[in-house]
């Protein structure tokens, strides 16, 4: 994309000719590319920046040879805030045709069928057969992480139902009785913060997943498996943050959702000592948590960061820092396909299901193509690569800012 006076749109931080142009680096050991070439050899990202239609810089403005603004031409901004409404009302008459069952039903449905797997999870660990104990292992863990990811995720935004009523209890359900974790602080860390300012430095940039004491080996195949730990103690340490009522709701909802996962396991499941199903729901509780930590990871970092003065408007700011991965029916299933391959659409419209995000997909994707926005794309095993491959550039060091010259 190039400027009026041929400048071309360059990051800030991206090296030219062996320097680095713009504003300092934040402590980043590596570049990324420009836009239109893949973050490594053999990704299908997608960030092409021609044909972004740019306006004029920030605090610029279209005047005449006689200092006279013209008229007819959009202030800085307005054409961005024009391309988020279009696209907005595309999707809202998707949303008004479909019905409650594509809006809420299929969703409420992987959740509620979940839940009638449960005794038959806990019935299989009384076995003494191999077999049917590690099916009994793979029920929970799978059933764990659709309650405790998908549920939550849904309820924190509010998407399982129409009333904002019933939305605060099953936020409090999910998150706090299955999850362990604070519905409060997890709204609005998530919400608030990751969604209101995807991918800007010091607020929604992902840096909170990030361990730089630990070696790529160990963050990404060994930590996760502390997840069931960690997730409860790191609630425990936000509660401060809590008025005292809902501290005291929390602790008691995290305790009853332990204890009777504890309680089911020794009297339903036949466990005989306290110590073997402890290390049973360590087991069944991180037994996705790796791709839980990867897809929170690949599909933020690494992408373009921007300071907080200097972002983007919503549609560009979430068109080039989210990145979709393929579609997994079992990911697919426990993670939900906003957290997988509609995470691009969540972003955009973080109110929908999972079923409406894989329904608006080809209206999103098709629009962001055709006005030559970025529409990030990339399958896990790159991403994957790409992660241990610069991980101390990634994980390690703060990622350089990013600077759109030009549709500021």
């Amino acid at each position: 994309m190039m400027l009026e006076d041929g400048d071309p749109v360059r990051w800030r931080g991206q090296r030219v000719n062996g320097e680095v142009s713009g504003a300092p680096r934040l402590g980043g050991t590596g570049d990324p590319p420009p836009w239109g070439m893949p973050v490594l050899d053999g990704s299908r990202t997608e960030a092409m920046a021609e044909g972004c239609e740019p306006g004029p810089a920030l605090g610029d403005r279209d005047v005449t040879p006689g200092g006279t603004p013209q008229r007819g031409r959009q202030e800085p901004g307005q054409h961005e805030e024009a391309l988020m409404a279009e696209l907005s009302e595309l999707v809202r008459k998707v949303v008004k045709s479909s019905s409650w069952w594509e809006r809420h039903g299929v969703d409420i449905s992987i959740l509620a069928c979940s839940f009638l797997l449960l005794p038959a999870g806990f019935l299989c660990l009384r076995s003494a057969q191999a077999i049917p104990f590690l099916v009994g292992v793979l029920t929970l863990g799978v059933v764990h992480h659709t309650l405790t990811v998908k549920g939550s995720h849904l309820a924190s935004h509010n998407a399982l139902t129409e009333s904002k009523s019933w939305g605060k209890v099953w936020a409090i359900f999910f998150i706090e009785l299955c999850s362990a974790f604070t519905a409060e602080q997890a709204t609005y860390n998530h919400v608030k913060i990751h969604h209101g300012y995807t991918n800007v430095i010091g607020l929604g940039d992902s840096s909170t997943w990030k361990l730089p004491f630990l070696n790529r080996y160990v963050y990404m195949f060994i930590a996760p498996l502390a997840v069931p730990i960690i997730t409860p103690l790191v609630a425990l340490d936000l509660l401060r943050n809590v008025e005292w009522k809902a501290a005291l709701r929390t602790l008691c909802c995290m305790f009853l959702g332990l204890y009777c996962h504890y309680w089911l396991l020794l009297h339903v499941s036949g466990f005989q000592s306290p110590w073997s199903a402890l290390l049973c729901m360590l087991l069944t509780r991180s037994l996705l948590a790796h791709p839980y930590i990867h897809v929170n990871i690949f599909q933020h970092i690494g992408l373009p960061m921007f300071a907080a003065d200097r972002k983007p408007k919503r549609i560009h700011l979430m068109s080039l820092g989210v990145l979709n991965l393929p579609r997994n029916a079992l990911l697919d299933w426990s993670f939900g396909h906003s957290l997988i391959s509609c995470h691009v659409e969540h972003h955009l419209f973080p109110s929908l299901s999972d079923n409406m995000c894989l329904k608006i997909k080809p209206v999103v994707s098709q629009y962001l193509k055709q006005k030559k926005l970025p529409y990030n794309e990339d399958t896990y095993t790159s991403r994957l690569r790409l992660f241990l491959q610069r991980y101390e550039e990634l994980m390690v060091h703060a990622p350089p800012i990013t600077e759109l010259v030009g549709i500021q």
